[in-house]
């Protein structure tokens, strides 16, 4: 029997929860539905008896990404749909090509968050029956039919040891480089083609002015609980390990989704998140942090012509304010992110039934594009998720070849990052299915 939908995931933070939102409410219309990591083992099944009708993608900007990301996992398809998780841009980043779609992913249906996003891609080519507004599915668990499913401040209080009667305060932290050494600034430009220096130093010195904020205003304000959502990369910050070690009011986490805290929390700052959006969509304010100026080229485009606040005099008088104003015009924000009475899972399902009823819209396996499957990439994951059964790290395993034991570790660092286990998932589904039934 075949599969209807086949969804792909590749960072089970950022897209796994809204995956499976999708897929229960495909489900509860009657459809087969399925959710693989895009690292998965690749399986006979998928490319004959199971082969999905329509391939939901998370990420398609070439025919790089076609062949990576379908080909290597179905074989030939031409109905695809990307989730498109990578909206939010710097205006460097909206002119260039790579984030407007090259060769056939043009003729992918690239969904959109908003109609500046639409609006972009059409002005870069694409034809607007494939870059369709669907609103964004993550922000649905913010809206009031949703409410319940995160936890209250009372509860998660008391989960991280936090004293409930204190005002919570939230900062999202996007310090990714701040962390990182010369030599691994220098490395990463090298990949990237770009030079991070400069926006490596703007995320030190910005960070470390924030932090002597923070310590000078907790010093005197032992009402308040500061909750610091630290960026994946700043795993290893002796700066965030002095300031809660001087302060007891200040608490490094990183446990939980950013929208747990944000529903929870008395107020909010950021720094550059596009978790902003999600600040929004739960009806909130924040304030937006910015001791120094950030490089136009890495500023993300929601927030030019924000409201920020640059010194501590003007952080002081923020927090001292129980009502601000959302420091983001309204129509700048709801430009990106389209506000709709419908859900955005549920329009999301009615573009997918909609690609699965009809014809295809274009051909992105057609002329253009050139299939070739990784057989390397075959077996090497293989092998791979093997030794990650075992818990067999490949650079001990493969110790005597420098080389195979780079290459093997790098993909065993992204499957383990990746990986939900069985438990949780099914968790996550029992917590979430009676808000699509």
């Amino acid at each position: 029997m075949g599969l209807d939908f086949l969804i792909l995931y590749e960072h089970p933070v950022r897209e796994y929860e809204s995956d499976l939102l999708l897929k229960l409410e495909l489900q509860r219309r009657g459809y087969t539905a399925e959710i693989r990591q895009l690292l998965d083992r690749k399986k006979l099944k998928y490319f004959t008896w199971k082969k999905p009708k329509v391939l939901v993608a998370s990420c398609m900007y070439d025919n790089e990404a076609i062949n990576s990301h379908v080909y290597n996992n179905v074989g030939r398809l031409n109905k695809i749909v990307n989730l498109h998780w990578e909206q939010m841009l710097s205006d460097t980043q909206e002119e260039g090509d790579w984030f407007n779609m090259g060769g056939n992913a043009k003729k992918c249906v690239q969904t959109c968050w908003g109609r500046r996003t639409a609006a972009r891609l059409a002005a870069h080519g694409m034809q607007e029956k494939n870059c369709p507004v669907t609103g964004a599915v993550m922000m649905d668990f913010l809206r009031p039919e949703f409410r319940g499913y995160y936890k209250d401040k009372a509860a998660l209080c008391a989960e991280f040891g936090l004293d409930p009667a204190k005002q919570l305060h939230l900062y999202i932290s996007s310090f990714g480089y701040a962390s990182m050494t010369e030599a691994e600034v220098r490395e990463l430009s090298a990949m990237a083609g770009t030079d991070f220096t400069g926006f490596a130093a703007t995320n030190r010195a910005s960070m470390a002015e924030t932090l002597s904020w923070f310590d000078r205003y907790l010093a005197d304000h032992p009402e308040v609980e500061l909750v610091y959502r630290r960026h994946p990369s700043e795993w290893n910050s002796p700066a965030l390990a002095g300031l809660a070690a001087r302060r007891p009011n200040f608490h490094v986490i990183f446990e939980r989704g950013v929208k747990d805290w944000i529903v929870a929390a008395d107020s909010i700052s950021i720094w550059m998140s596009t978790a902003i959006a999600e600040v929004y969509m739960a009806g909130k304010s924040c304030h937006i942090l910015r001791p120094m100026p950030i490089q136009h080229e890495y500023d993300p485009v929601i927030y030019a012509g924000a409201r920020c606040v640059t010194s501590y005099e003007a952080f002081l008088a923020a927090m001292a304010d129980p009502h601000p104003p959302f420091p983001i015009a309204k129509e700048v924000i709801e430009g990106y992110f389209d506000p709709s009475p419908a859900p955005a899972y549920k329009r999301m399902a009615d573009l997918l039934e909609q690609v699965y009823k009809e014809p295809p819209r274009d051909a992105p396996m057609g002329p253009g594009f050139a299939p070739h499957f990784n057989w390397l990439k075959f077996f090497a994951l293989w092998g791979v998720h093997l030794l990650f059964a075992l818990r067999l790290p490949p650079q001990k395993l493969f110790f005597f070849h420098k080389g195979l034991a780079g290459f093997a570790q790098r993909i065993y660092g992204y499957v383990e990052k990746a990986y939900v286990p069985k438990a949780r998932a099914q968790a996550m589904e029992q917590a979430l299915r009676p808000f699509v039934q």
